[in-house]
């Protein structure tokens, strides 16, 4: 019966992060298209869409140079079932499926035999109710059905910590294995930079014992490690394209707190204890430590989520009620039950902040995907061990059952129902449609102008119209700005600006605007599921 358990919860899994992936969230936003049409270029030419041949180190891309890992995950999906949205997507669901799958593994590796009760002579312990929690959990589903790269480098950086139990567990070769999972969620996500440091770390403490006993594992692995990181290393810290990304959002090229200090000091007459009491470093680390805390803030966790619409539907948190409880029980019980793998736990849960701390936006649920399961796990083991010391246990499976369904059925409503209409705008709705619009017309245009007022319109162009990379590059009008950002302004008979009405026209034009041009004449309007306007398809006087 138990197995049959595991694999429902593992049906459902996949049954949340599948079901209308192609159309919930309503469009592919610009980093989901810029993955999707990179990842066709690669498979019909070898090169990315600036024509560099097969990127190990990062894609150009806009000028923010992505990871390679979630490029090279889409290819075969697109090489078997073509370019749409569905399939730019699917590795985000594939690989959000299998960290719920992992998860239940590395449960089991923490607790072993740990609390459980027997429903209808079926041993309910933590891994499945970890499992379950993180195939429900509002924070990982929105990650798992959108292109995030995030999304791998969590299952990457879940993978490493599970092979690294089993190195502890007597399996010195699974530390090498370990490491190049971890290599791997670096090369597919940039917040893994700043995270795998801190677990490793953590891990080597945890099971320092049968590090040193394994000596020659670990240093081959360290090796290895070494040798396949040093290119990345390279390309973040010496070169101006890895560091562009980090200098654009980091705290520590942000001038308030060093005015503060100047303000503070001065108005203290520049005195010596002035100088150290109002000292910059100590206005950055308080940033700094109100940035950290920002990933704890109840708002974020409980009732509206990330502040940023991609990344939350805003309605429900990032936890449900439900699990923070558990959580807090959980880590009351670990303590106090001196569970054996508790600080490790804890800690855990404790570093995934320290990285996304460094960043301007806080609490920023993307940056800080790696601190699941944490909260699933450590949720899973509250619930046990309260469940056990528990006087009414059937009432409270009974309580429990009904909020977890309640909560679940609320959030599925918002989420495919409420969703999609409110923030349409959010994922750039009306691309799709406009690039279907105007692609019966194209034949016959001489010119077709776009607005960039919603931002990339080049990309969708490309990939909703199924563009031959080749063709593309014959035509492709690229430059870079001062912040090394990569702007398409045009190809074929397309022209992207910002401003429509001041471009030279001749013959018959399509135009593709927020606003109607002067003179021009509506062939078809796009609305966004809410019915508001997004796009205007006109043509001029000589169409």
């Amino acid at each position: 019966m138990r197995k049959y358990l595991l694999v429902a919860i593992f049906i459902l899994a996949a049954v949340l992060r599948l079901y209308k992936l192609g159309t919930v969230p309503p469009s592919l936003y610009w980093d989901e298209a810029s993955l999707g049409y990179n990842a066709y270029s690669i498979f019909k030419t070898g090169q990315d869409e600036h024509q560099k041949a097969m990127p190990l180190i990062s894609f150009a891309a806009y000028g923010d140079y992505k990871p390679p890992g979630y490029i090279y995950a889409a290819v075969p999906g697109i090489a078997v079932f073509g370019l749409n949205e569905f399939t730019v997507r699917f590795p985000s669901a594939l690989f959000g499926f299998l960290t719920v799958v992992l998860t239940y593994f590395l449960a089991k590796r923490i607790f072993g035999t740990g609390p459980f009760f027997k429903f209808k002579k079926t041993e309910i312990d933590v891994p499945l109710v970890a499992t379950f929690l993180l195939a429900i959990s509002p924070w990982h589903l929105q990650f798992s059905r959108a292109a995030f790269e995030a999304n791998l480098g969590l299952f990457f950086s879940t993978l490493g910590i599970y092979l690294f139990f089993r190195f502890a567990a007597g399996k010195p070769f699974w530390i090498v294995l370990s490491l190049i999972s971890f290599l791997a969620g670096m090369y597919t996500f940039t917040g893994q930079r700043l995270f795998v440091p801190f677990i490793l770390a953590i891990l080597f403490l945890q099971f320092w014992r049968k590090v040193l006993k394994s000596w020659r594992y670990t240093a081959a692995a360290l090796v290895i490690f070494g040798v396949i990181f040093y290119p990345l290393y390279v390309f973040s810290t010496q070169t101006i394209e890895g560091r562009l990304r980090f200098d654009e959002v980091t705290i520590f090229k942000n001038l308030e707190p060093i005015n503060k200090s100047i303000a503070d000091r001065r108005l203290d007459g520049f005195t010596f204890w002035a100088n150290m009491m109002h000292n910059r470093r100590f206005y950055v680390s308080r940033e700094y430590v109100s940035h950290y805390l920002d990933a704890f803030n109840p708002k974020f966790l409980l009732t509206t989520g990330d502040v940023n619409p991609r990344l939350s539907i805003q309605s429900v948190g990032e936890l449900y009620y439900f699990e923070a409880v558990f959580v807090i029980f959980g880590i009351y019980f670990l303590i106090k039950n001196k569970q054996k793998y508790r600080w490790f736990l804890l800690a855990w849960l404790l570093v995934s902040p320290l990285g996304p701390a460094t960043a301007r936006e806080t609490p920023h649920a993307l940056r800080m995907v790696h601190i699941l399961p944490t909260f699933q796990i450590i949720a899973a083991f509250g619930f046990l061990s309260f469940f056990e010391i528990s006087r009414f246990k059937k009432l409270l499976l009974a309580i429990s059952a009904i909020i977890v369904f309640v909560s679940l059925s609320y959030y599925l409503f918002m989420y495919y129902v409420h969703y999609p209409q409110i923030y349409a705008g959010e994922w750039q709705y009306g691309y799709k449609q406009a690039v279907q619009a105007v692609s019966k017309l194209y034949p016959d245009a001489d010119q077709v102008i776009v607005t960039n007022t919603l931002g990339r319109p080049y990309i969708y162009f490309l990939l909703f119209g199924n563009v031959d990379p080749q063709k593309y590059w014959q035509s492709a009008d690229v430059v870079k700005d001062k912040f090394f950002f990569l702007n398409v302004l045009g190809f074929g008979k397309y022209k992207f600006v910002d401003n429509v009405e001041s471009v030279p026209v001749h013959g018959k034009v399509i135009y593709v605007t927020t606003t109607v041009p002067a003179g021009g004449k509506i062939i078809k309007v796009i609305k966004d599921p809410d019915g508001k306007v997004v796009f205007y398809i006109s043509k001029n006087n000589a169409y």
